[in-house]
């Protein structure tokens, strides 16, 4: 028995001794006193023998317990950009699981504040002394390493140069999800909401599922996890990289596909390819689950196997593929053509949607949602079908189904999708994630549903993405060929490639406020701007405020000349955008204030 093995039960379980004493009865008082002495030695030496045992039996327990302790120790893992939403949701399982977990970012972000309430020792900026210990004599086990990493990064070249193995976020989900029933949700947009709403949904039904999505859901225990000890994993699957190549999800979610990550695919086609790849992927006798109203998406059955083109068109209902996949097809949306489809869809009181769900053009149930928008209706269908894939076996429909409608009301969305910020007097301040042309049509569109008949004002802060050099040719290059109006000066940015998109879609609202390019992840300068932005813009007015601080100064000022006038503000962008709303719902509270204290 090991000294592991041993420490679990009490001190005396490994000698039980029994002492006999047979005493010679004798009428010598001597040799009475004799005996009684001999029977207090022994008497004496058995309990310093019991005490000894006990004494060693706590010692090896409290060895014990040291090496567990310093074994943990030794599990130290260490996440390279950490703040990022997908590798800060990895840093937090991996507490969860046990480990030792520290991480670095360029800057500090939200998701670094529920690290560090977790125990994760974080760091700002990249060193090589992130990566040992105060005396330079222990390393991590392992480092992890987000996608948008480059990998000259010192701590990756560091932990290289010292044996250290360095993984990549795809290798590291593979071999986290390898023994479960993965659900990988993916998807050009909408994958962080539909995810969120399948593990909120799950969870409310009383799965003990485990879940990583790529935003902060509010209901989520975890921020952006839920941790459980089911056998079912719900994952945002990030197509970025390849990354969700190394996994082998039993069921796949596929929202829409679009030119998207404009430093990784040089056209929507090139999208396409990487997703047929991801099909592949799916386990035998699984199930893909795929938004029949995009045609991006639909246009993957056409090659889901090489060389073999299914009997179905776009436009037709789902058939099962198990023939020549070994999984089943499964089509969403809103078309009747597809398996399961929202009709009759409506605005609701709670600035939702509500619709008639239908399965192969029979209506099931009404469903009510308290997030707006036609994109959110969309979401939730693709909900539905996953959970009948997933627990068809083992439910009811309808009791799934009367499941999925009691639970789904109550999801109220994730941060940074539609967030209220606050509201003042007739004034709505909402913030957004929205950085693609269909993304912001999307919300725009719900914020013309929620808020029909007020003035909608737009705060939109175009982004780009950081280039290796060899990207910035071989990606600029594809973009000239595919927009021959673009001059040498344009290339290489997201901006530049979707500018005229973006003109379009802002275009629904009142007004428009374009602020300077996010760009803190791209070195050099491009000639696009969002000035050409702005000038672009055709319809309403549209103004260029490069600075934040200014924005939040000339929208405060032109609010408190009408402080009663019906308007929503929405905030746009996945850079620092989002924290003009805050700033200026805190200046409009002090105007209010020394204009009630004037009175």
């Amino acid at each position: 028995m090991s000294v592991a093995d041993s420490c679990c039960f009490r001190a005396n379980f490994h000698y039980k001794v029994k002492t006999h004493f047979h005493l010679l009865k004798s009428k010598s008082p001597l040799r009475r006193q004799n005996i009684l002495f001999q029977k207090c030695i022994l008497a004496w030496e058995e309990k310093r023998r019991i005490s000894l045992l006990a004494t060693r039996a706590r010692k090896r327990e409290q060895e014990c317990k040291l090496n567990l302790k310093y074994e943990k120790q030794k599990e130290w893992i260490h996440f390279v950009g950490v703040g990022g939403s997908g590798l800060s949701a990895l840093a937090l399982l991996a507490v969860k699981h046990g480990f030792e977990v520290s991480g670095s970012d360029i800057t500090w972000t939200s998701f670094m504040d529920g690290l560090q309430q977790a125990g994760v020792r974080l760091h700002v900026g990249h060193s090589v002394s992130n990566i040992q210990s105060k005396n330079g004599s222990r390393f991590p086990n392992a480092v992890v390493v987000s996608s948008a990493i480059p990998q000259d990064n010192v701590e990756i070249l560091h932990a290289k140069s010292i044996g250290v193995p360095v993984y990549k976020r795809d290798y590291w989900l593979a071999k986290l999800t390898e023994h479960h029933k993965l659900i990988a949700v993916s998807g050009s947009h909408g994958k962080s909401t539909t995810a969120g709403l399948l593990a909120y949904v799950l969870k409310s039904m009383g799965d003990d599922l485990t879940a990583v999505v790529g935003a902060h859901v509010p209901q989520f225990p975890g921020g952006n996890i839920i941790w459980g000890d089911g056998q079912h994993f719900v994952l945002e699957a990030d197509e970025y990289d390849g990354c969700f190549l190394g996994l082998a999800p039993y069921i796949a979610v596929i929202t829409n596909v679009e030119w998207e990550h404009v430093d990784i695919f040089q056209d929507e086609e090139a999208v396409k390819t990487l997703y047929r790849r991801f099909l592949k992927k799916i386990r035998m006798g699984g199930h893909l689950v795929i938004c029949g109203d995009s045609l991006g998406a639909y246009s993957l059955l056409d090659y889901t196997r090489e060389g073999t083109k299914p009997e179905h068109s776009i436009g037709m209902m789902s058939i099962p593929s198990s023939d020549i996949d070994g999984y089943n097809v499964t089509t969403y949306g809103i078309s009747s053509t597809n398996e399961w489809h929202a009709s009759s869809i409506c605005p609701n009181s709670q600035g939702g949607s509500d619709y008639v769900l239908c399965h192969r053009e029979q209506p099931l149930a009404e469903i009510s949602l308290q997030i707006p928008g036609v994109h959110n209706v969309l979401n939730s269908v693709a909900v539905i079908a996953t959970v009948m894939a997933l627990l068809q076996d083992q439910r009811q429909t309808r009791e799934l189904i009367n499941s999925l409608k009691l639970h789904l009301p109550n999801f109220i969305g994730l941060s940074r999708r539609f967030e209220l910020i606050g509201e003042i007097h007739g004034c709505h301040i909402y913030d957004d994630y929205a950085h693609h042309p269909t993304e912001v049509y999307m919300v725009l569109q719900a914020a013309r549903q929620r808020f029909p008949c007020k003035r909608l004002l737009v705060v939109f802060q175009p982004h780009t993405y950081r280039h290796s050099l060899v990207q910035y040719v071989f990606v600029n290059l594809l973009i000239f060929i595919h927009h021959a109006r673009l001059t040498f000066g344009d290339f290489c940015s997201r901006l530049a490639v979707f500018k005229d998109d973006f003109a379009v879609a802002l275009s629904y609202a009142d007004y428009i406020v374009v602020t300077a390019v996010y760009s803190v992840r791209e070195s050099g300068a491009w000639n696009v701007s969002g000035k050409d932005l702005a000038a672009s813009i055709i319809g309403p007015p549209t103004e260029y405020i490069p600075a934040l601080e200014d924005v939040v100064d000339k929208l405060a000022l032109e609010i408190s000349k009408d402080p009663l006038r019906e308007i929503v503000i929405l905030t746009l962008g996945a850079g620092d955008v989002n924290a003009v709303g805050p700033k200026l719902l805190h200046e409009l509270q002090e105007r209010l204030c020394k204009a009630k204290s004037k009175h």
